[in-house]
């Protein structure tokens, strides 16, 4: 595997008594979406912070980019874009304003400024508020002009804190699907600090809990699902177009199958619980006996079961 463009070992940051991250170790790899999920208050901004060389760690190191933030921060701030949870414009300044202003902060050369903002604007949808000024903006519109400011420096790390916060249903859902598409064309690496577990889950290639400044877990959802509910039963129901008639003889038919557990017959509706995903078996089993059966529903453990499951170990 690839060396990890972000590398934090043991990273610990201590308030007093108080420790706001807790020997925090993980690796990010490059064109990875990485979900950093916890409420608030759980020490992501504090993660943060610290591997943008913004805060000092009380032990540990965070190297982002080969670089070490604490030793050589601004090395690290010419290769990562961060957009805070609360973003600050200029209201009296247009929004290509607003980003030409931070493409000199950044060093940017003067012949390229305007041609790059400009395409940068484009990239986000706002090339039809060039000229608009900031404070006639909507909370997605000044979003999108954050990741612009993200972007127009060209980093190879974007980090967004709470970046879909007060944002619109519609809203949220373009700007994820932009966050993956600019992953994917510019093989653009994306940590993303969240506490809404399904935009997390809409975008994210994995995902790491994080709950009172300790990583409790790390890895792709169905990693997390099978770690966390391989001893579970596989529940799976079927909705059927009719009526089951002689409910009784059915169900004593089924449990004698050694991979059933338990079997829910409600009308229209059998609800299994199985050892195995039998899922299938069964589905011959309705066809061959002639029902009709008008829909299949295999539960799966998402984003909120994995998080909940968690929550219940340490509380």
């Amino acid at each position: 595997m690839k060396d990890p463009i972000i590398q934090l070992k043991g990273l610990t940051k201590c308030y007093g008594p108080q420790k706001a991250v807790d020997n925090l170790s993980l690796d990010i790899y490059k064109g990875e979406i990485f979900g950093l999920l916890g409420p608030n208050g759980a020490g992501k901004t504090t993660t943060i912070l610290m591997m943008l060389g913004l805060t000092d760690p009380t032990s540990g190191s965070a190297f982002v980019c080969g670089h070490n933030a604490t030793n050589n921060p601004i090395s690290v701030k010419r290769k990562v874009g961060y957009m805070p949870d609360s973003l600050g414009f200029y209201d009296n300044m247009t929004a290509l304003e607003n980003l030409i202003y931070i493409a000199r902060l950044n060093g940017l050369n003067e012949n390229e400024i305007l041609k790059r903002g400009t395409e940068t604007m484009e990239i986000v949808g706002l090339s039809s508020a060039l000229h608009k000024k900031t404070s006639t903006f909507s909370r997605g519109m000044k979003q999108r002009l954050g990741l612009a400011d993200v972007l127009i420096k060209q980093p190879d790390v974007i980090i967004l804190d709470e970046p879909t916060l007060g944002i619109d249903p519609s809203g949220v859902r373009e700007f994820l699907t932009l966050i993956k598409r600019l992953s994917k064309e510019q093989e653009l690496t994306v940590l993303l600090s969240s506490h809404h577990l399904h935009h997390v889950q809409q975008v994210c290639d994995r995902v790491g809990i994080f709950v009172k400044g300790k990583l409790l877990a790390q890895g792709n959802i169905d990693t997390l699902s099978g770690n966390l509910f391989s001893h579970e039963a596989h529940v799976v129901s079927f909705t059927l177009a009719d009526v089951i008639p002689q409910p009784w003889s059915l169900q004593q038919e089924l449990e004698q199958w050694g991979s059933v557990k338990q079997i829910t017959i409600n009308k229209k509706t059998i609800e299994f619980e199985c050892r195995q995903v039998i899922t299938p078996a069964l589905v011959r089993f309705f066809v061959e006996k002639g029902y009709d059966i008008l829909g299949v529903h295999q539960k799966d453990y998402g984003l909120d079961e994995i998080y909940q499951k968690y929550f219940e170990d340490i509380n």
